[in-house]
């Protein structure tokens, strides 16, 4: 089955489910409940576990892509625009907690390309002197966004935090 065939009340579904039983209580008889239809009806359509999941994934990465193009597209200093990125970043990383609690290795498995957009920044950053170089700017793409969006799902989920405690905390680390 073709991922982006997997309607978006069945995604929506998946999304409520893990947000109340985790991954390990994820069953297409949940997902199905809650959307509305049979289990049948899901089997009918090709519907697995995993493919629910790779539509979430693609509909993570598409949502990263579409908050990100306005921070790659800014008239701003390299500075500037990191800090927009980790923002957006945060804003996605919100949309999508419970499928970033599933495991640290979401964005690996989505079909997207998560550092580009900091990697820009930095070295843009480099370039115009807003930024102080600490190593390649891959590298540190990688520390930013591991230590951002790891810290933040951490705080948000498990020690719910609010939206702008968690911010301040995780991006007032990076920013300095």
């Amino acid at each position: 089955m073709a991922v982006a065939q997997v309607a978006p009340k069945l995604l929506d579904a998946t999304v409520a489910v893990l947000g109340e039983v985790g991954w390990d209580g994820l069953s297409l008889e949940r997902v199905a409940e809650r959307a509305g239809v049979s289990r049948v009806t899901l089997w009918r359509q090709g519907v697995t576990k995993d493919s629910l999941v790779e539509a979430l994934l693609e509909r993570l990465a598409a949502d990263y892509r579409d908050a990100m193009w306005p921070v790659l597209t800014a008239d701003a200093t390299g500075r500037e625009r990191l800090g927009r990125a980790l923002e957006a970043l945060c804003d996605v990383a919100d949309r999508h907690l419970e499928l970033l609690l599933i495991s640290d290795e979401v964005f690996h498995r989505a079909p997207a390309n998560f550092l580009e957009p900091l990697v820009r920044a930095l070295r843009d950053g480099y370039a115009d002197g807003s930024l102080q170089r600490l190593g390649s700017a891959e590298d540190a793409a990688d520390a930013i966004f591991n230590t951002v969006c790891w810290g933040y799902v951490h705080l948000r989920a498990r020690h719910k935090w609010s939206v702008s405690r968690t911010r301040t905390s995780i991006l007032g680390l990076v920013a300095e």
